[in-house]
């Protein structure tokens, strides 16, 4: 891996993307990049009705995350300073293959294929999984109003979606290593050692990363 330390956080809905990315930016004191939710006009009637709300959504989503990678590409990584995401911009792929109908896919992969083509790409991945039980209890905790009518069926087949894409995404970025963490089996939030076994994960990587570039 070579450059300046450029980490994402990546999982399905609920599983803490955000939560793991804050405690990276807060320990490492790298810059912190948050994916832009609640702004979404269209997100609560997505989750009312996906079909009629998709293109809308997914379009605010890849819109905005070109503008922000573009400002950290700009304030942040050409000054070599690291940064911590709670999201890959890979993820509008994941989600807009599940949403979006054949022909407006085809026209979605058309226009990311453009954004993205420039766009900086992180060196390492962190990938949280998390099963359908614990997805729905930490959503629930966090309470957001456009979440609440997010249908299991839904989530469930999201999580399937994320397992497949970070095997593709594996085998495109072999030289960007991915750390998987299992959600169930953790509790980073509330448990000081479950957050210290994944600093010292990262540690290896950035070690690794060091002494390549």
């Amino acid at each position: 891996m070579n450059g300046v330390p450029f980490i994402t956080v990546e999982g399905p809905i609920g599983v803490g993307k955000t939560s793991l990315a804050k405690a990276i930016s807060e320990h490492y004191q790298y810059s912190l990049l948050l994916e832009i939710v609640d702004e979404n006009p269209f997100l609560e009637r997505f989750y009312e009705n996906l079909e009629e709300w998709s293109f809308q959504t997914e379009m605010f989503f890849l819109c905005n995350r070109y503008k922000q990678l573009g400002d950290i590409k700009e304030q942040f990584l050409n000054k070599q300073i690291p940064v911590v995401a709670d999201y890959h911009v890979y993820k509008n792929i994941i989600f807009a293959q599940r949403t979006l109908k054949p022909h407006d896919y085809t026209k979605y992969l058309a226009i990311y294929n453009i954004l993205t083509a420039d766009m900086p790409k992180p060196n390492i991945m962190i990938y949280l999984q998390a099963s359908l039980k614990t997805l729905l209890a930490r959503i629930n905790h966090r309470g957001r109003s456009q979440e609440k009518n997010i249908s299991p069926d839904y989530l469930q087949q999201l999580s399937l979606d994320y397992e497949k894409a970070m095997l593709d995404f594996e085998k495109e970025n072999p030289t960007t290593p991915i750390l998987r963490l299992n959600g169930d089996n953790m509790d980073f939030v509330n448990n000081k050692q479950d957050l210290d076994n994944i600093f010292e994960q990262l540690n290896s990587l950035l070690s690794h990363k060091e002494t390549s570039s």
